[in-house]
């Protein structure tokens, strides 16, 4: 996991928060917040295992061209 998925799991977890806290506080302007930072965070998330894989694909491609 990379910086970018656990930045992004975390933003996940706050918005999620937010969103139940105005859910229940009847507050929709934190909730909306709150569904934004969530969806950012999933964003986030998606990015970085984008990024681990495609590392991982230049990785088994070098060790191919070297005959690993």
């Amino acid at each position: 996991m990379n910086k970018d998925e656990m930045e992004g799991k975390w933003e996940k977890a706050k918005g999620k928060v937010k969103d139940k806290a105005g859910e229940i506080a009847g507050d929709a302007d934190l909730e909306a917040r709150g569904e934004a930072q969530h969806a950012e965070g999933e964003v986030q998330e998606k990015f970085g295992q984008t990024r681990r894989k495609a590392g991982e694909a230049v990785e088994d491609l070098g060790d191919k061209i070297k005959g690993e």
